[in-house]
């Protein structure tokens, strides 16, 4: 059974950062993709990052720019370092684990941004 744990959430400022990080319970080169989903009140889940095994990565249009996503392969971590936050923002966020047609998920972490 995969766990993925998520921390670093909370409540930040417009024009703040902050640092999400996930610890999975295995080698993170177990998943083909390892990623960040968000989810704000109402609105359906959606791709905020995702890295590859080969180290790839791709984000989401709204957040390309200011969010980064990392990876700590000895910790078997996932990071993403979000930056210039905007109210938009403001949702719980999942990491993300895939391989196949197999996908795990976090408990989640609430980011809240004020304006």
């Amino acid at each position: 059974q995969v766990q993925l744990v998520e921390s670093g959430g909370g409540l930040v400022q417009a024009g703040g950062s902050l640092r999400l990080s996930c610890a999975a319970s295995r080698t993170i080169f177990s998943f083909s993709h390892m990623g960040w989903y968000r989810q704000a009140p109402g609105k359906v889940r959606e791709l905020v990052a995702v890295i590859t095994t080969g180290g790839i990565t791709d984000y989401a249009d709204s957040v390309n720019g200011r969010f980064t996503i990392s990876r700590d392969i000895a910790k078997n971590t996932v990071a993403l370092q979000m930056t210039s936050l905007k109210p938009d923002d403001t949702a719980v966020y999942y990491c993300n684990a895939r391989l196949n047609s197999n996908y795990w998920w976090g408990q989640g972490t609430q980011v809240t941004v004020s304006s």
